[in-house]
Parts: C-alpha cells; structure tokens; sequence
C-alpha cells in the first residue's frame, strides 16, 4: 500500500508540474470487494438418478482467487513444457492438460487430500493439485535428480501421497482405482477414489468394470463420434447412475463433484462423471492436434470456453477482485514457473548406479531377474 501511495503522489506531482487535471482513486481494500457471488451454472444431464447437483452455487472471493492461481500455474507449466519440449530438453512421451484446469481444480475442490486418485498419462495438472511443486514435476519432466520421482518416472509416471499417478496403458488405471475404492471400501475409512480416464479409453473391456469419467472429445486423433456408436458416456455404467457436465465450467464440476462425492459416501455405491472438456494441444506432443480437427475449431473454444477466462470474467464482474489484482498473481505464477524451469534444467540428472533402485519394494537385488547389463559386463572384464 505504501509503494501504491507513493506512486500516486509521484503521478499527481507530475500533473500539477504539467498543469495535467487528473481523478485518482484511492487505494482499494479487502472490504471494497464483494466477498461471495451466487452465480446461475449450467444443469447436468442425469442418468437413474432422482437428484441432480445444484445450479446455483455460491463463490466466495478466497475460492476464486486460490481456484484463479492454481489454473493459472497449471496453464502456465504445460505452455513451458511445451516450450521445453520444443527445445529437446523434455524427451519421450508428454501429454499437455492445457485447457482442461476446470476438471482437476474443480474435482479437488469437492475431495480430501485423505481421497485418493488416479488418472491416465495426462497427470501434471493432478500432480499439483494433489500436493507436488511446480519445481518437482518441471524437474522430473526433465529427467533430473530433483523431480518428483527422482527423474525415473517422466511425463507419465509423478505419484504423490493418495495420488496413484499417471498410467500408460489406456485405460489401465480404471481397474486400479476400481481396487483403491475396495480397499476404502473394507477398512471404512469413508474415503473414495476418483478415476479419471477420456473417450479415447472409453471403448476398452476393461472400462466396463468400472466408471468415472472424463470426456475431451477426441481419442488421441479420432473424434468421438467416429469411434464410439454411443457418446452419451454418462449412461454406459448400464445400472450405475451417471452425470454428464460441463467439463469447462470449474463450479459445474465442483457441484457435480460434490455430489457425486456424497453419493458413494453415503453408501450409494459407485457413480459416474462425463466431464466434457477439450484440450488444446494434441494428443501428445507428436500430435500437432490439427489433421483431425481445424484451428479455427480450437480457437472458438479457447474464445468462448476457456475455464481460467470464464472464472477471471465471473469474479471481475461481480466485483469480487480487481484487474491488476489478477494480473498480480499472473505476474507471480509465471516467475514461479521460470524459477522451476532454470532448476529442472540445471539440477544433476540421477547416477548412472540409482537407475535400477527402487524397483521392488523391499530393495531385492536386481541380479535376480538379470536386468542388471552393468553387473554381467563387470563379470565378463
């Protein structure tokens, strides 16, 4: 405030000495801010279900900020991934979650840290959200000591506490997570799992086992409607109840979230969630994203649907922040990606004698299985 004052005084100095008329208003404060809005959110489709998540929601000025600032850094680190990978520094497989920040930040805002996850290859964004640093996971897509899982596990593979990570076979996570929520399930814990995968894996035997769902509407390169004679996603769990909801929106998938969250507390069983989100890179970052779909097509939504834009927009006209306020955080989230960026491409990649570590859990000799080459070649000199 002090510094705002002094630029104030210096600015009106500067008109007087120019006989400038100038209108300066005051420094703005925490109580000139509406401290929560009730905003009208799009109904979701339901399927066997006699209730159906609220339409109205209340945001409270905090939740926006905090929803703001973790979006904003979730876009931010995929945009230098991106970069990154560009300049073959990030190697192998990346998948982006840009433009998809509405389905983690508004599924965590309904869950506990004691909830468990876990989702399909595209998992920066949950690695954050479920308590990693923007630093660990620049570091790990980087293959360097720092990363989150010493830089062995890469792009697919960042796990933190109840958060079982990224899996490279479509839609093999499913099955687990069917087997995290047993687990919940036998010790009573009132917990659940949160199981993520997209259309792409929607056709796979094994989704039939169980169901949550999230829904970018391309399966790698294949849109939906060419690869599945059925879309409506929300209805395939056959007699489990689903919901399909607006997967860009961050209150529509908080609301959902929460009730589905108090569906399968209350004993109800299992429910599942058709996000309808769209990502705006490609598959991976050897998918350009556009031979099977036209830019003008990711434009419109980035322009119409963008969930960071819809929330900045909803805030600003309900005067629940302010324009430089926003900006702030803007300004703070991008020097916290370019610090992570300088320490994951300078910090020491892992020795050469810790690639095999970590393997069982109980640190049994790889010799065992004869994966070890460096042991047969120091046998054979």
């Amino acid at each position: 405030k002090l510094k705002m004052l002094t630029n104030i005084s210096n600015v009106l100095r500067a008109c007087a000495q120019r006989n400038v008329a100038a209108v300066v208003m005051s420094a703005r404060t925490y109580a000139d801010f509406t401290p929560e809005a009730t905003f009208e959110i799009k109904k979701c489709d339901t399927f066997k279900l006699d209730e159906a998540p609220a339409t109205q929601v209340v945001l409270t000025r905090d939740e926006g900020l905090e929803y703001y600032r973790i979006m904003q850094t979730i876009r931010r680190m995929e945009l230098k991934a991106d970069q990154l990978y560009k300049q073959k520094i990030i190697r192998g497989f990346c998948h982006l979650y840009d433009g998809q920040e509405a389905c983690a930040v508004g599924i965590e805002a309904s869950i506990n840290l004691s909830d468990h996850l876990i989702t399909a290859y595209r998992a920066h964004g949950y690695t954050l959200t479920r308590g990693g640093t923007v630093k660990e996971i620049m570091a790990e897509l980087t293959g360097r000591r720092g990363g989150i899982a010493k830089g062995k596990g890469g792009s697919m593979h960042m796990y933190t506490k109840h958060f079982y990570g990224g899996n490279g076979i479509v839609g093999a996570q499913v099955p687990l997570g069917a087997g995290v929520a047993l687990a919940c399930k036998y010790q009573g814990n009132n917990q659940l799992c949160v199981c993520l995968y997209g259309d792409g894996a929607a056709n796979q035997g094994q989704i039939f086992e169980t169901y949550n769902m999230a829904n970018n509407r391309y399966g790698m390169g294949t849109s939906v409607e060419r690869a599945a004679a059925s879309t409506d996603y929300f209805r395939r769990g056959e007699f489990i109840p689903g919901l399909r909801v607006d997967g860009m929106d961050l209150l529509c998938v908080r609301e959902a979230t929460r009730f589905a969250a108090d569906h399968c507390r209350s004993g109800k069983g299992p429910i599942l969630m058709e996000l309808q989100t769209y990502r705006y890179h490609g598959h991976s970052m050897s998918d350009p994203g556009v031979s099977y779909r036209t830019r003008e097509e990711i434009q419109e939504v980035r322009s119409k649907s963008d969930p960071i834009s819809m929330l900045k927009d909803r805030m600003l006209s309900n005067n629940m922040a302010s324009i430089e306020e926003l900006k702030e955080i803007d300004v703070e989230v991008r020097k916290e990606i370019e610090d992570a960026a300088l320490f994951a491409t300078t910090d020491p990649e892992p020795p050469l004698e810790e690639l095999c570590n970590h393997i069982y859990y109980n640190d049994a000799a790889v010799e065992v299985r004869g994966t070890n080459p460096w042991a047969k070649l120091k046998s054979v000199s």
